[in-house]
């Protein structure tokens, strides 16, 4: 069989995503002759049909829906690989550090330039969506993650815990508790995705049924969220620095009791071995057990 044609592979996902090839041509700004050819050149390479079409119609057949499944992972691959190869050809005169909201990176960051005057050392702001992404693809060297995270592909090496609250309106009935448990939040709407917080999707669940995780808006930063739940839209359960970074009167950070920490971890691309990230990691463990 022969190797996969990425361009081929990218005209395929135009035409599974329109199902038309009419108007996905105009979405790859190619004529649509064009991209019947290279897809009917894709089939020929795989030896499988992967749409079913007529004048009116077109379908994925079984084998175009696996593809379809497996082609975003196989591209977004590629593109990584291009742009850690980009950074490699310019030297290493760079290194990049993630962190999440809430996490202070300076001390570490500030370390390692020392320890390299030639070196530049950069810091990147990442969120939930893309915290692992800039890892794989090469935008970081290494990144402070909060987990649960997808794991794969990474090193990871744990680093500190720390509590998570409850942030709710500040005129909320809970407001002024000193503690709640989880079951206390279940009838809250949560502004986050819910596999961030396990422990409040699991008693949803029980108490009101599936139905009760409601898929979370499509807000990206922690700015975001807090702008919701003053506003009174629901509520977000935050690790306890996150929260603090961020506090403002028009919100109320409670405990939780009886959900566990949030686990900060510093993590790197699997099998990548690096004198800098060895380097920098043993600075972050020294910055957070307060060594000099």
């Amino acid at each position: 069989m022969a190797d996969l044609d990425l361009r081929k592979v990218r005209y395929f996902l135009a035409v599974a995503e329109h199902l038309n090839f009419g108007r996905a041509a105009a979405a790859l700004h190619i004529a649509q002759p064009v991209l019947t050819r290279q897809i009917r050149a894709l089939e020929k390479e795989l030896h499988a049909r992967l749409f079913d079409r007529d004048q009116r119609h077109v379908e994925l057949t079984d084998a175009g829906r696996q593809l379809a499944t497996d082609a975003p992972g196989l591209l977004a691959e590629a593109d990584a690989a291009r742009l850690r190869v980009s950074r490699a050809a310019r030297g290493s005169g760079t290194f990049a550090v993630g962190f999440m909201p809430g996490l202070i990176v300076t001390g570490p960051v500030r370390s390692l330039g020392a320890a390299h005057p030639d070196l530049t050392v950069e810091v990147r702001r990442t969120g939930w969506d893309d915290q692992v992404a800039v890892i794989l693809d090469g935008r970081v060297d290494v990144g402070y993650i909060r987990l649960p995270v997808d794991q794969r592909g990474l090193t990871v090496e744990p680093l500190f815990e720390e509590p998570r609250v409850a942030v709710l309106p500040a005129e909320h009935p809970l407001a002024g508790a000193g503690e709640i448990a989880v079951a206390a939040l279940a009838d809250e709407h949560l502004l986050q995705d819910p596999g961030a917080v396990p422990e409040w999707r699991d008693i949803a669940i029980e108490l009101r049924g599936r139905g009760a995780v409601r898929r979370a808006p499509s807000l990206a930063t922690v700015e975001e969220k807090l702008e919701h739940v003053a506003i009174g839209h629901g509520i977000v359960v935050l690790p306890l620095s996150t929260a603090t970074f961020y506090r403002r009167p028009d919100v109320a950070q409670v405990a939780i009791s009886d959900i566990g920490p949030n686990r900060v971890c510093l993590a790197w691309r699997a099998g990548r071995h690096s004198r800098l990230i060895s380097e920098f990691v043993a600075l972050a463990h020294a910055e957070q057990a307060g060594c000099p």
